[in-house]
């Protein structure tokens, strides 16, 4: 992989700052006191124990640690493999590196930012949550504008 030390600073970046917020919140944010930093955006102190947005939390913690380690062993070879995407596949495996390092640690996720309008909320998130969104995006982007080369006849 060429790219090694993009993606390592990428990885590294991306995780340092997912851990470092979430520390923060969980450190300074009482657990159900909102604080309002804009009328549409809050942060929170909330545990998730499910998958994204609390959902499947019946599926316990062990079963998305492992849905977690496969889903990052796929990325790193998807990674290592292909020459598209890459920026969007470490952001993934930054995002679920960040979320499994809690599940590992703490048995559950800690989600801090609360974007909502009025009394409609979108379920609370953090930073390793965001990469993940941003990495998919980045992807399908990519996958949409991508123009494949064709080989010379």
């Amino acid at each position: 992989m060429k790219r090694k030390p993009l993606f390592f600073l990428i990885l590294a970046l991306a995780v340092l700052l997912d851990q470092l917020t979430k520390y923060l919140a969980s450190t300074f944010i009482n657990p159900y006191e909102p604080i309002e930093v804009l009328p549409f955006l809050s942060l929170v102190n909330v545990k998730n124990v499910g998958a994204a947005f609390g959902l499947f939390s019946s599926l316990g913690n062990v079963f998305f640690i492992v849905l977690t380690l496969v889903a990052i062993a796929i990325i790193l070879f998807l990674a290592i493999k292909e020459k598209d995407g890459f920026v969007g596949l470490t952001l993934i495996l930054s995002g679920a590196a960040g979320n499994l390092i809690d599940r590992l640690v703490f048995g559950h996720v800690r989600d801090f930012i609360d974007l909502h309008a009025g009394s409609y909320h979108w379920p609370a998130f953090n930073v390793a949550d965001s990469a993940l969104t941003v990495g998919i995006a980045v992807l399908i982007a990519g996958s949409l504008f991508h123009k494949k080369q064709k080989p010379a006849s």
